[in-house]
């Protein structure tokens, strides 16, 4: 499932009414107030989607909320469990997405990766050993012109694009033919980690990892304040920092992205970008 389909299926799911789902849950109305229902995790108060805990001094909105509280699931297991008990709400599934014949990936050419190589090492101030990970799991190659190739993954790590960064002296940077960025992004490392810091290109989220190995550090692929797929890691849970550029582009996009997703908070580079304050570190 992908995170479009994800996202439209919790939105389903979010709104059944919680009167319907309290009763499978074990709770019982109360006999003298209907906004009332005594359930097993204590006494909870009933507005619309609203619920509130009195004995626990905890509420939420939905039904993924409620079930997660009174089933103590986490929130792939409440959407499982709902979506076993009411699968009449289930949105129909749309076909599945055509295959990226327009992507055209750049042919790897390996005697070009040691120019690739010393290039990230050398001027971007990269440690080789973050690197060779990335480059034996073909996520980062060399292409004929000696580009650094850095791979777009979807949620079933399938390449869907790729960013593309001049290695030579004169700076460039692009996006390979056919990318669809708004199916996937270049991630290191590649498994899912609770903090996630969003960045606006593959070095920098190198860079960014090299600063912060704690977190999962992402490209964006250029800033953009609604990704269609950051919806669908907000939904897993965790903390998501924006680590934008410092500068009018990168401000203007990170409050556009956090008015969308008030969870999101800003962390803004003390430089430039996360590969200038890497380097100045250095």
């Amino acid at each position: 499932m992908t995170y479009g389909q994800r996202r439209q299926l919790a939105q389903h799911l979010r709104a059944i009414p919680l009167e319907r789902v309290l009763p499978l849950c074990g709770a019982q109305p109360d006999r003298h107030d209907r906004r009332k229902w005594h359930t097993p995790a204590g006494v909870l108060s009933v507005t619309g989607p609203k619920f509130m805990n009195w004995n626990l001094g905890s509420g939420g909105g939905g039904a993924i909320d409620l079930v997660i509280h009174l089933q103590r699931l986490d929130f792939k297991g409440a959407l499982d469990w709902l979506a076993g008990h009411f699968p009449t709400v289930l949105p129909p599934q749309p076909p599945p997405n055509p295959p990226t014949g327009g992507l055209r990936l750049p042919t790897p050419v390996p005697g070009h990766l040691a120019r690739v190589q010393d290039y990230l090492v050398g001027q971007r101030g990269l440690a080789s050993h973050l690197l060779q990970p990335l480059i034996a799991a073909g996520t980062l190659y060399a292409d004929a012109r000696a580009n650094a190739v850095f791979l777009l993954r979807d949620e079933h790590h399938h390449p869907v694009g790729a960013e593309l960064r001049g290695t030579s002296g004169c700076a460039w940077r692009g996006l390979a033919p056919g990318s669809q960025k708004d199916r996937g992004f270049f991630s290191v490392p590649a498994e899912p980690l609770r903090l996630i810091l969003l960045c606006e290109s593959a070095i920098d989220a190198l860079s960014c990892f090299a600063l912060h190995p704690g977190h999962r550090c992402l490209s964006t692929a250029g800033a953009r304040p609604d990704p269609p797929w950051l919806q669908g890691l907000l939904d897993q849970g965790g903390q998501i920092y924006c680590g934008f550029d410092a500068d009018p582009t990168g401000d203007a996009m990170a409050g556009a992205l956090i008015d969308l997703h008030p969870s999101v908070q800003r962390w803004r580079p003390s430089q430039h970008d996360w590969n200038d304050v890497l380097r100045a570190r250095r």
